[in-house]
């Protein structure tokens, strides 16, 4: 399997502001020292080896969009319908012309608008000969995505739409046969409930967990998510804030932290942590530190257990399993 990330931030896309981009200009030319690069493909490559992550690249301003490659039977796997979905849409459209089959299986967290506002923009759903099925725990899937293309909000009604759009509840605690894997998923704490999924196939695991407050006094919850990561290969992780502000000033926000998500990878021995669903307030040189920050605690709260590797999500990310 392969994992792609069309989207990582969480409530709201973001785009740098003009002194954002100054700023990182800046810090490249002092970085830089006066040397100079005989064309552009010679300073592309010093942005990307000689410059920290924040300053050469980006973590990338899109909501919530992870595509699973590697379905036996073909079709797209994608987790989540954030504005991140405009790219995949015409990156699919791409690799259709190339004779990928046009089927599409969308696995929801939950219906908060920032993991459905991408679906209008979404090339496949208006190609005749595409199917989109959509997945997840809630029974009102269809009423929401109806809803946020009603006229007053979105100038294209859902019934215009021209692929074949299919809705199908699932249960918790039950494992479904779809696209040739088998997919479980779990209850997580947030508002109006989301779903976290774990994807299995050849051996490998894939965890989707999106949206998710871990409590320290509800330990009964998190056996239960030990259990869902197990020996998972890789787990993306709702890590949008810090410690401290997920048991302050934002708990009860229905996210969680960068430490907790450590914890659980660690007492469920996966493979690799993907830091996710990034706060949209945070700068490129924020989500660096507290990518830093998390492999620290890593190394240091270890013990005994196999090494947890730990990746920060950017928009572009791709992980083979």
């Amino acid at each position: 399997m392969r994992v792609r990330f069309w989207g990582t931030r969480g409530s709201l896309p973001v785009a740098p502001r003009a002194d954002v981009f100054r700023r990182k200009v800046a810090r490249a030319l002092v970085a830089a020292d006066g040397r100079r690069f005989a064309d552009e493909a010679e300073a592309w490559d010093f942005a990307g080896s000689e410059l920290d992550f924040a300053t050469g690249r980006g973590y990338g301003g899109a909501t919530s969009c992870v595509e699973v490659e590697g379905a036996p039977d073909g079709s797209f796997i994608v987790c989540d319908m954030g504005s991140g979905l405009r790219d995949f849409g015409l990156d699919a459209a791409r690799r259709c012309a190339a004779g990928h089959a046009r089927i599409y299986n969308v696995f929801l967290s939950h219906l908060h608008w920032d993991h459905i506002m991408g679906f209008p923009f979404f090339v496949a759903a208006f190609d005749p000969g595409a199917t989109i099925v959509i997945h997840g725990g809630h029974a009102d899937l269809e009423k929401a995505l109806r809803r946020q293309q009603e006229e007053i909000s979105f100038p294209v009604a859902f019934d215009w739409l021209r692929a074949d759009i299919r809705f199908r509840t699932l249960v918790p605690g039950e494992t479904y046969r779809i696209a040739g894997m088998d997919v479980r998923l779990i209850e997580q704490c947030h508002s109006h409930a989301s779903y976290g999924y774990r994807f299995e196939h050849d051996g490998k695991a894939v965890i989707y967990s999106t949206d998710a407050e871990h409590r320290i006094d509800d330990m009964e919850n998190e056996r239960a998510f030990e259990a869902f990561f197990r020996g998972a290969d890789v787990v993306v992780c709702d890590t949008m804030y810090s410690l401290a502000e997920s048991v302050t000033m934002k708990a009860d926000w229905g996210h969680s932290s960068n430490l907790v998500a450590v914890d659980l990878c660690h007492a469920a021995g996966a493979d690799r942590l993907v830091l996710f669903h990034h706060e949209p307030t945070y700068v490129d040189e924020d989500i660096q530190r507290m990518h830093a920050e998390t492999i620290r605690y890593e190394e240091i709260n270890r013990q005994d257990r196999p090494p947890l590797t730990v990746v920060c999500a950017y928009d572009g990310l791709e992980l083979d399993v």
